[in-house]
Formats: structure tokens, sequence, C-alpha cells
């Protein structure tokens, strides 16, 4: 665990750094500096593109990150590894260009009535999709090879303030909403550049492939790897985008921005899962290959529990809160804590339940998880085209949640039942008990009718009585050490 608490502490803070840009720029930036509509077309736009852009790799990003191992060496260059990589972008971007081409007028008749906007700049899809498909590669080259961290920085910070400074300059007038439009997807392209800068300056880079070592370690399984994690990659993403693309579709586009900023404000609390699961996907996949199985359990507990115990922190910080933190915002926004707090619990079942999807992609029982994901896809699918038209973005909240617990308790499941691991302790159970003793008493809590002052009161509380109980019931892995430290002192 020594490298992936290293790098995780490292990644979790930068991943915290850019989430507290993103939260000032969705609160305080975006829905004053953009009309609804734009921030609805913004939304949309990435949405859609990062799921075009999920089929484009042809599942080479699962692909790396449980076979480069095989290829790993630096004197030899990897034998080629990342031009072998770039290829399935490359062919999977010509496909789904010309496919997209093609349907373009069927696509635009699902969003003419309600996101007439979305369609004027329907062809900034095509740039956005490459740009994003190709970033998705450069960062699993990245983690494969341990790099995270400066991918993590440009990924979480970086590319957020450039994103801030290209609405600022649209607030003011200083570009028009076609050139505004261009930049934020100069943005992400200038994302790619500096990716690609990065790999060149870290790795030893060479164009030429050796195919003798390839056919030697049975590219071909590769291959068959990646293509059966393609759609199960595409699945995955789907659920975090699939809400946004579906309001799009049955109500107004004011709504898609609306939402985004209720559904952005939970993905604080994934901060430490997504700042951890950046390395240690790649050291389970090591572990797979070593047979460590003894790591792998290390691993998934150990994520676990520091997991749902930062998680938790956030969660309460975040839901005893926002009714505050919504009075920021213009009207139209403020009455979405429903909304954050359906989020927020399938978040936090998320964290619980640990590293079970890169345990499971990782090892041969790999096929069961990806069957796994392609159907709930379809199931998420279907609840939002049930649950939107009947209850609005609460609706969708509720799809999107709901996929998310279904999807991770089946994980769970699956790993339990091939390899008898399992990611809970007794003190994970103790720090869920924690986390609803808390955020129940604090419904007690007066409110003062400041927005600040109930901030500072309801999170001063929460944060306190929270690191109490965990203290008091013995979960604190650092307890007898700080005793000690305490005694010392006296």
């Amino acid at each position: 665990m020594g490298v992936i608490k290293r790098q995780g502490i490292t990644n979790t803070i930068t991943t915290a750094i850019g989430i507290a840009i993103g939260m000032v720029s969705l609160i305080f930036v975006q829905p004053h500096f953009l009309t609804k509509e734009e921030l609805g077309l913004t939304r949309i736009l990435y949405s859609f593109s990062i799921l075009i852009a999920m089929f484009v790799p042809m599942g080479i990003g699962n692909a790396t990150t449980k076979y480069f191992p095989l290829f790993k060496n630096e004197e030899k260059k990897h034998h080629g590894y990342l031009a072998f990589m770039l290829l399935f972008p490359l062919l999977g971007f010509a496909l789904a260009a010309g496919i997209l081409f093609f349907t373009k007028d069927f696509v635009i008749a699902q969003y003419i009535k309600e996101s007439r906007l979305f369609t004027e700049f329907f062809n900034y899809v095509f740039p956005l999709t490459f740009i994003i498909a190709f970033i998705s590669c450069f960062n699993v080259y990245c983690y494969a090879n341990f790099k995270s961290t400066i991918p993590a920085f440009v990924n979480d910070v970086v590319v957020r303030l450039m994103v801030v400074a290209v609405i600022t300059a649209y607030y003011f007038k200083w570009i028009s909403l076609n050139q505004f439009i261009s930049c934020y997807v100069l943005v992400y392209g200038l994302q790619l550049a500096m990716l690609a800068s990065y790999i060149f300056y870290f790795d030893k880079i060479t164009f030429k492939i050796n195919w003798e070592v390839f056919r030697e370690k049975d590219f071909f399984k590769l291959i068959n790897y990646g293509l059966l994690l393609w759609f199960a990659g595409v699945a995955s993403i789907g659920l975090k985008y699939l809400d946004s693309i579906m309001i799009g579709k049955y109500l107004p586009i004011v709504l898609v921005g609306v939402y985004t900023i209720a559904a952005f404000i939970p993905t604080v609390i994934e901060a430490p899962l997504t700042a951890i699961e950046k390395i240690a996907a790649s050291r389970i996949a090591f572990a797979w290959s070593a047979n460590n199985k003894q790591e792998i359990f290390s691993i998934y507990q150990k994520s676990s529990f520091y997991m749902i115990s930062l998680g938790g922190l956030l969660f309460l910080g975040i839901n005893c809160n926002i009714n505050s933190l919504l009075s920021f915002l213009p009207d139209a926004y403020q009455q979405s804590g429903l909304i954050v707090l359906i989020i927020s619990t399938g978040t936090l079942f998320n964290m619980a339940t640990g590293l079970n999807a890169p345990i499971l992609f990782n090892s041969e029982k790999y096929k069961s998880g990806a069957i796994l994901l392609i159907a709930l896809a379809l199931v998420a699918l279907l609840l939002q085209m049930f649950l939107i038209p009947l209850y609005g973005l609460t609706g969708a909240a509720l799809a999107t949640a709901s996929a998310y617990i279904f999807y991770n308790l089946m994980m769970m499941l699956m790993v339990w039942k091939y390899f008898q691991l399992q990611p809970f302790s007794v003190e994970t159970v103790k720090v869920a008990a924690c986390i609803i003793v808390v955020f129940m008493i604090d419904r007690f809590i007066p409110r003062l009718g400041n927005a600040i002052s109930d901030i500072f009161l309801h999170g001063s509380f929460v944060s306190i009585a929270y690191i109490l109980l965990l203290y008091s019931t013995n979960v604190l892995p650092e307890k007898e050490s700080l005793k000690a430290f305490l005694s010392r002192k006296k």
C-alpha cells in the first residue's frame, strides 16, 4: 500500500483542490456568468461527447491496465506499447465519426424541441469527442506507469481554472458565444497537449512497435479482453453522464443546467475514491499477475475503510449544510437539496464498497463484470426513461443513485463469490453507524437564519461530533499512538 498511500494522499489533495475550484466555478461563477440555457449547452455538449468518446478507444484503456505489466520494460521502451495503444482510438474515432455523421439528423431531431441550442452547436461534438478519447488513453498510460500526480493536477486543477477563465471572458463580452464554445473545446485540446508532453518527458517513447514481442505475448488475448470491456467501459461512463443527456431529451435545456449544479456537489464525496483508484487499479493488476491475493485483500479492505471514513465526513458536511450552500445560487437552483441527498447516498455506498471493480475487471472473471455492467447500463437507461417524465430532476437522481447502489452491490457479491473477498470490517460498520447518528442529531440543531453562520455552526458540529464518535468507538487506526503521545505530553 506504500505507493498507493503516497500517491493516493497526493491525488486526494489535488482532487480536493480541483473540487474546490469546481465548487466555486459551479456555485459562484457559472450560474451567475452564464444563462441557464448556456450552462445547459456546455453540459450536454460535454456529456454527449464523452459518451461517444468512450466508444472510440475500443477497450484499449481497460486492456492496458491489465496487460501493460507484461510489456513494461523501460530500457526497451515498453516494446512500442504506446504506439500500439494509439492505433485503437485512431481507428475508433474514424468509425465513430462516420456513424455520427450519417445519424446526425436523427440525433438532432431528438433534441430540437427541448434543447435547440445544443443542435446549433452539434458539430463541436466531433473535435471534442476526439480530444476526450485521447485524453482517456493518455491518462491510462500514465496510471499504468504509476505516474498519476501530474495528470491529476492537469485534469482536476489546470483544466477547471482554464474553464473559469473562458467563462469569465465570455461574461465580460470579450468573446462571442461561438468563440466561447470554441475556447471551451480548446481548453480540452490544451489538456491533451499537456498530457502528451508529460508522457514524452517521463517515458522513453518510440513509435516503432516490436510486433515479435506482441505476438509472443499473445496480443490477440489483450484485444479480446479490451473489446469485451469496451462496452462495459462505455456503460460505466454512461452511468455518470446519461442523466444529463436524457434530461436534455425530455425536459427543457435550462433544467440540464440546474441538475448539473446539484449533481456536481456530491462529487466532492468521491474525491478519495477518485484519487486512490487512479493508482490502485494498476497495483491490483500487478498483484493479480503475481497471484498475490493477500495484497489484493489488504487493498480492498483498507480502501473501503478509508473511503467511507473520509466520504462520511464529506457527506455530512454537504448534506447538513445543503440549503445554506444552495442559497448562494440564483433562485432556480435553490430547490435542489433532495437531488443532492439522493445522489450523495449512492455515491457514499460506492465509496463504502471499495475497489470491487478494479479487482473483478483485472481478474480472470472479468467477463462476468462486463456483462453485469452492460446489463446495468440498459437498466439505468430504462429507469431514466421511466422516472424523468414522471418525477423530473428528482427522477433522474433516483435513477442514477439506484444504478450506483445496485451495481456496487452486485460487484461486491461477485468478488465474494469468486474470490471470497469482501470489503467490510467491524470498523466499517461502526463508521456507517456514526454517519447515521450524526446526520440524525444534526436535524435537531436550530438554524440561525444566516447562510454563513449556519454553515459554520452545522459544519463545526458534524465535524467535531463525527470525529469524536469515531474516536470513542475505537475506529481511528491511530488512536493508541495518539494516546501514547498525549501521555508523554503529560
